[in-house]
């Protein structure tokens, strides 16, 4: 409609067979799921939903990297259950997947699940040899605002440091949402936008940042990944920043468990290299 005025944040409004992508989602973990060996609902913390599904490789008979996966939704939406499809690329690339869940909003507040996510990271690190896993080659991914959550992994207050990450179509910047479509649902507050907004935080990173954005996705998504990474140069944080051709919000998320998509090869890569220990800060 004319005069209507178009919220760039509602990607649902922005990707044609938006639903497509929900239930593409949800068949392909399940047949991640049934296929996988798999360790599921394993606990990191005490509440209800502080659960992380771990997917193993077949012959674990030497310590393997660790790939932690964390879930966008906008923080009020989706579960670890939707991103299972994660772990064949993880797995095929002789890793160890980690797909994370965490409370939702407006449940809970922002605070709660940044500290959820920093707590199934310590969690990973301090029980790595319990599944497999080497405790000094941890990486991650996230999407949208599981990019966000990754973020909050790689600031200098973090007690974990991965050793390189893969951000996707990620949130960097909080203040636009105040104004958009989502303020209604998760009401965020002025202090959430100054504590949890990546773009204002310091980073102490060994390793590869890689933000990769859909050619086709709306303009603020490519703006802030630009910011992003040119506030990581500006702190000597080695980061790239690249379009994906042809890739949408939701599509580029499904890339990651096709292990011969740009994103598959890129999260391959990730998972196989060897650089800096992960550093434990107390």
């Amino acid at each position: 409609m004319v005069g209507e005025s178009i919220d760039l944040f509602k990607t649902r409004d922005h990707v044609a067979d938006f639903d497509r992508y929900l239930v593409a989602f949800s068949e392909r973990s399940q047949e991640t799921r049934a296929v996988q060996i798999s360790r599921l609902d394993v606990r990191y913390g005490e509440g209800p939903n502080e659960k992380l599904d771990l997917f193993l490789p077949a012959g674990l008979n030497s310590p393997r990297p660790i790939h932690l996966f964390v879930h966008g939704g906008y923080w009020r939406m989706f579960t670890k259950n939707d991103f299972s499809f994660v772990a064949d690329t993880v797995v095929a690339a002789g890793g160890i997947a980690a797909i994370v869940d965490y409370d939702l909003m407006p449940a809970v507040r922002m605070k709660t699940i940044v500290a959820q996510v920093r707590c199934a990271a310590a969690w990973l690190v301090a029980n790595a040899s319990s599944f497999g896993g080497d405790a000094n080659r941890l990486t991650i991914s996230g999407h949208s605002a599981g990019a966000h959550l990754c973020c909050t992994l790689l600031e200098t207050t973090s007690a974990v440091r991965p050793q390189s990450a893969l951000l996707l179509s990620g949130i960097y910047q909080l203040a636009p949402l105040q104004t958009s479509f989502l303020q209604p649902l998760i009401s965020l507050t002025d202090e959430e936008v100054a504590d949890f907004s990546p773009a204002s935080k310091s980073y102490r990173v060994g390793g590869q940042i890689t933000l990769l954005v859909g050619e086709h996705e709306t303009k603020p998504f490519h703006v802030q990944a630009d910011e992003m990474a040119a506030m990581f140069a500006a702190q000597g944080v080695t980061a790239t920043r690249s379009d994906v051709a042809n890739a949408n919000h939701m599509s580029i998320a499904l890339d990651l468990g096709d292990a011969a998509s740009v994103v598959g090869q890129t999260l391959t890569r990730m998972i196989a290299a060897r650089t800096l220990d992960i550093e434990i800060y107390a």
